[in-house]
């Protein structure tokens, strides 16, 4: 009888259904797919460039991702170096506009801590990486879904082409109207800059001192403008 009652107990652990827990991808309990629209994660061996990130907070209430300019070849694999300077705690997440934009709103029932190759959660003052291949072209985005975040600037565009999209970078016309070398600024009248969604205007700008060497009042420049380190910056010119 003995025997019998531990033979059906064995048949019946054998028949009953296997559940396999994923990781987070749209949906709890969803096994994820080793490729998404954005890429999949990259061997850290086979790296071929590194990209700088700092997640933080300025003076205005925002809060940014600052890096050059994600422009990106398709196929590339990237090092995302990424360093939280700011005062709370941020993350950096890999993925398309839609899907980001449906995760914020999942985020703004719940706050939630998830382990995807595509995202690192990082305290202030801690750094990580993330290695992504972006094995198909579009425009991407890369972006802290904590809630409140994205909508204080946490956001900013990856795009993936078949070329490196430096050359399709926009350019600005300006004439620089006035140089303080010593602090590193320059005064601008520029045209849009559409990259910023900022209308035509007069402005200063940062300068390091090789950019600032390449400058003169009065001279006309087509330059790029970003924010680094939340303030806006002459970043490429010609």
């Amino acid at each position: 009888m003995r025997n019998l009652l531990l033979t059906t107990s064995f048949a019946i652990a054998l028949s009953a259904p296997v559940y396999a827990t994923g990781t987070h991808d749209g949906g709890h309990g969803e096994t994820k797919p080793a490729a998404m629209m954005v890429g999949m994660p990259g061997d850290a061996a086979k790296v071929d460039r590194t990209i700088d990130v700092t997640l933080l907070e300025n003076d205005e209430g925002q809060m940014l991702i600052e890096s050059e300019p994600m422009d990106i070849k398709e196929g590339e694999t990237i090092r995302f170096n990424i360093t939280n300077k700011g005062e709370l705690e941020h993350e950096f997440v890999l993925d398309t506009v839609e899907r980001n934009a449906e995760h914020k709103i999942e985020m703004a029932k719940m706050d939630m801590e998830h382990d995807d190759p595509n995202r690192i959660r990082l305290d202030a003052g801690a750094s990580g990486e993330v290695v992504w291949t972006f094995a198909n072209s579009g425009t991407f985005e890369a972006a802290c879904l904590i809630p409140g975040h994205y909508e204080s600037g946490m956001h900013r565009e990856v795009a993936v082409g078949d070329q490196m999209a430096q050359a399709d970078v926009e350019y600005t016309s300006g004439t620089i109207k006035k140089i303080d070398a010593k602090a590193g600024k320059v005064t601008i009248i520029h045209g849009p800059l559409v990259n910023l969604d900022m209308p035509a205007m007069t402005m200063v700008f940062r300068a390091d001192e090789a950019m600032v060497a390449k400058m003169a009042e009065g001279q006309d420049i087509e330059f790029v403008a970003d924010r680094v380190k939340g303030k806006l910056t002459v970043t490429q010119m010609k």
